[in-house]
């Protein structure tokens, strides 16, 4: 597991510089959407993904890589409106932005390493499209629990959804940069 935490933090760092350009292009623009709003994003990007899985045709061109990215980035900033709630504008202090990306990722890191001794990393068993279909399921189940105003009987709320979306993003993530690494070219 020494090597999923390393390959986690590579991986949280290169979505932290995404957003962290983004903060400095936009500002923390992102503060006025809710959270029903974000969830609506994830959705997006999840579907492309889908899409793009079962045609191999993307028109707009975003990679699964950028796409993942994303659902990574969108759900720590569910996390950050979920603590924060939204604002009027986004004039917010990107240090503060910054700081609370790190504490949320740190919190899915530590969820992601426990989860992992519990089932064994049980995902890198798996194909990429069985996660995006994971990660399509939780954020239908957050559109759900949205839908009933937060409440539920017997399930995690949507800071566990957006935790785990997060950490399946990243697995992906982390599944294409091994593919990646192990690709030598030569001769056929």
């Amino acid at each position: 597991m020494h090597k999923t935490a390393k390959q986690f933090d590579e991986i949280i760092q290169d979505c932290r510089n995404l957003f962290q350009n983004k903060l400095s292009d936009y500002g923390a623009s992102f503060r006025v959407l809710r959270t029903t709003s974000l969830t609506d994003q994830i959705l997006i990007k999840v579907k492309s993904l889908r899409n793009f899985q079962i045609t191999a045709v993307s028109k707009v061109g975003e990679s699964e890589e950028e796409n993942f990215m994303a659902i990574v980035n969108y759900s720590i900033i569910g996390l950050i409106q979920l603590e924060k709630g939204f604002a009027d504008d986004f004039k917010q202090d990107q240090n503060e932005m910054l700081n609370l990306y790190d504490k949320f990722a740190a919190e899915a890191k530590d969820l992601m390493l426990r989860k992992n001794h519990d089932y064994g990393e049980a995902w890198r068993d798996m194909r990429v499209s069985s996660i995006t279909d994971l990660i399509y399921q939780k954020v239908l189940r957050t559109k759900q629990i949205e839908d009933n105003a937060g409440e539920t009987l017997v399930s995690e709320g949507i800071d566990a959804n957006y935790f785990d979306m997060l950490n399946y993003g990243v697995f992906c993530l982390i599944k294409f940069s091994e593919e990646k690494a192990e690709f030598k070219p030569g001769i056929i």
